[in-house]
């Protein structure tokens, strides 16, 4: 144990303390600090720290400064004032705390890190969002190739390929983490306004994207790999919550035209860089290059990556102006942000800015057909409009780059959600899923597609995938629970909703779900108390309705169910029939079936897997409305 100033250095176990608390840092960033520890009191060179720590693998100097910057963070230390770490230019750093040696000392207990909770604006109060969900696919473009392909050649090639770089003891474990398995975690936003947040955030989520198209590999998604923002994580632990050997993380500086991209490749079991390399490019001279290095790319991918018989990334690769590209990537952001309509509206504007700039540019147009969506499926447009715009934005897309994965994604929401055409948009999804199969928001559509036409264990099937690629995502445990609640697998859709609660205890239409689940049991009074924690406006008084009855308080079931109208009538048609099915009122039913069915309600397609509805199961009524919705009687 090595003592200096508040902080205890645990080399043995690769630890550090302060204050009897854990601080958590990144493995390669603790190798450098404890050099630098060890040899305290002494001049250390670049080069010697690079030999020392990375004697087997080329390094870029960047990637050392890198991590000084992280340390010095880490401990507190200004540069211009240090109390840990002294840099003298062009020679090297000097580590000039003091240090002692207690070798014999205990280590501290380690503090009780909290959970990592997804931010509420992530949250998509409804299963029948999967579309939406989610970031667009691929947006393949040339200024974002010639930072992306390369890294992605190398990294992924490193991932499956050169797990054997140290030997058998940098091995991963094959019975707890598969090798080709990979987190793609946000790029820090290094510039020094600190205002390339969309530029960081949109480099780690095209590459999230581009490896998705590859077959046999299993990419984290996006919302998942998010939770990490702004965390200095110990990547080993970060590895362990996402289930994944490989972790690649890096940063970007952007000073005017000048990009400079820093990325690195990272064996997430014992912290052992595999790869990192550094980008130095002008905006405005990106574009000569930019093929031959896609080629090069592709070829890795294929003879390192999947040995010949992989996949490669396609290298037909669209222009456009950098000015498109940035206005996309802010469409992209605010996307991200949330389904509010502040975000969605500037998300919108963004996409328009970008068609005006490149009316030819796939990629914004099949963006803009998922916002379209978006806003169409709450209500924040008017629907038929609103998915009118958004299928022929998708269309647009289609014909400007066939091989676009997000404008068949794009494609199918509308399909799905309007136009309720079940072949049309299985159609469009398979040919998505054939262009990005390791696609999340592609796994979860497809699922709810599946379970919308009843079958319930292809449904199931798909959605394990896409929990298992978004570990971390509190809607991937609550819509895998709301799934199993359907399929009557009880037991499993409380384990499922306890993972979501666990990720945010504030998550909408978890207790409810957990309501449903318990008066399918009979259990009605613990139903009761189970919905009152409801969050959700509608989706508490929706419970409050079927609890009641359940109870045999008809007065307050009925005063529930009126409040319900009252207040959100437009958007709830789907529920207040649910509550009158399940009431065993079929006449009442049916009209607010009818009413959904007019306002084209997101919720109808779900009638003939609900269990709710099951008291109209024998109503000639019933068979009629799944013939008018085409759905298989």
């Amino acid at each position: 144990m090595k003592l200096f100033k508040t902080f205890s250095l645990d080399t043995s176990n690769h630890l550090l303390w302060r204050d009897g608390n854990r601080v958590p840092m990144a493995p390669k960033a603790f190798d450098v600090l404890a050099y630098l520890v060890e040899h305290a009191g002494q001049l250390v060179t670049q080069d010697e720290i690079l030999e020392a720590l990375w004697s087997e693998t080329y390094v870029n100097p960047e990637v050392l400064r890198k991590y000084i910057l992280e340390i010095r963070k880490t401990l507190g230390d200004r540069p211009d004032n240090p109390e840990f770490i002294e840099t003298l230019p062009k020679r090297g750093y000097r580590f000039v705390a003091p240090v002692l040696e207690e070798s014999a000392a205990e280590p501290p207990v380690a503090a009780t890190s909290p959970g990592i909770e997804e931010p509420a604006t992530e949250e998509n109060v409804g299963p029948t969002a999967a579309a939406s969900e989610e970031k667009s696919s691929s947006g393949r473009y040339r200024l974002w190739k010639l930072a992306v392909l390369p890294v992605l050649a190398v990294l992924v090639a490193a991932a499956i390929a050169g797990q054997h770089f140290r030997g058998a003891r940098n091995r991963v474990d094959a019975t707890s983490l598969k090798n080709t398995s990979i987190a793609v975690l946000p790029f820090a936003d290094m510039s020094a306004a600190k205002d390339q947040e969309y530029f960081s955030d949109g480099l780690a989520e095209q590459l999230i994207n581009d490896l998705a198209k590859i077959s046999g590999l299993n990419v984290v998604g996006r919302s998942s790999a998010f939770q990490f923002k702004g965390k200095n994580e110990d990547v080993r632990d970060v590895g362990r919550k996402l289930g994944v050997a490989n972790v690649l993380e890096g940063s970007v500086r952007r000073d005017g035209n000048h990009v400079r991209i820093t990325a690195e490749l990272i064996k997430a079991d014992d912290g052992f860089q595999l790869w990192s390399q550094t980008y130095d490019r002008e905006i405005k001279d990106i574009f000569g290059v930019e093929d031959d290095i896609a080629q090069a790319a592709t070829e890795a991918l294929r003879l390192k990556l999947m040995g010949g018989n992989g996949q490669p990334v396609a290298s037909n690769l669209r222009s456009t102006n950098p000015e498109a590209y940035q206005a996309y990537l802010q469409a992209e952001y605010f996307r991200g942000r949330g389904q509010s309509k502040e975000n969605l509206d500037k998300a919108l504007a963004y996409t328009d800015t970008a068609i005006n700039l490149d009316e030819k540019y796939a990629p914004a147009w099949a963006l803009r057909s998922l916002v379209q969506n978006a806003m169409a499926e709450s209500g924040l447009t008017d629907t038929t409009e609103g998915f009118r715009k958004a299928r022929d934005d998708a269309e647009r897309a289609i014909a400007l780059d066939p091989t676009l994965a997000s404008a068949y994604l794009a494609l199918a929401t509308t399909q799905i959600f309007y136009d309720w055409d079940w072949d049309a948009g299985n159609t469009s999804l398979t040919k998505a899923a054939e262009l990005e199969p390791g696609s999340v928001e592609i796994f979860r559509l497809r699922s709810y597609l599946s379970r919308v036409v009843g079958n319930l264990d292809q449904a199931n099937k798909l959605y394990e995938q896409a929990v298992a690629l978004d570990p971390l995502r509190t809607n991937s445990h609550l819509g895998r629970g709301y799934l199993l609640y359907v399929a009557g697998r009880y037991d499993e859709a409380q384990t499922a909703l306890q993972k979501a609660q666990d990720l945010n205890p504030q998550a909408p239409l978890v207790h409810l779900t957990l309501g449903k689940i318990l008066l399918a049991e009979g259990r009605s009074q613990q139903a009761f108390v189970e919905i009152e924690k409801e969050p959700s406006g509608s989706g508490k008084l929706t419970g409050q309705a079927l609890a009641y009855h359940a109870l045999g308080r008809e007065q307050d079931s009925n005063a529930a169910l009126a409040e319900l109208i009252a207040k959100h009538h437009t958007l709830s048609a789907y529920q207040v029939a649910q509550v009158y099915a399940y009431r065993g009122e079929s006449d009442k039913s049916f009209e607010w079936l009818d009413h959904a069915y007019q306002q084209r309600d997101p919720g109808l397609p779900e009638v003939k897997s609900n269990p709710l509805f099951k008291n109209l199961h024998q109503d000639p009524r019933y068979s009629e409305l799944l013939k008018k919705m085409r759905l298989p009687a």
